[in-house]
């Protein structure tokens, strides 16, 4: 991801260009960002359970 020097935010690859011939490509901005956020916040809240030795993250007694 670059930043133009309008401010605006730009891939790496000419998107017009290369969508017909990639197998797999996403937009800037818009692409897989939010669903990488979404999987951090979900390993976070699986290691803390982790920590807390139950699947569930109660405290065990």
């Amino acid at each position: 991801i670059n930043r133009l020097p309008d401010g605006k935010l730009a891939g790496d690859e000419d998107f017009a260009a290369v969508k017909e011939v990639a197998g797999s490509i996403t937009p800037v901005p818009g692409g897989v960002g939010p669903m990488t956020v979404a999987m951090l916040i979900v390993n976070t809240v699986r290691a803390a359970q982790l920590l807390l030795g139950t699947p569930d993250g109660k405290p065990s007694r």
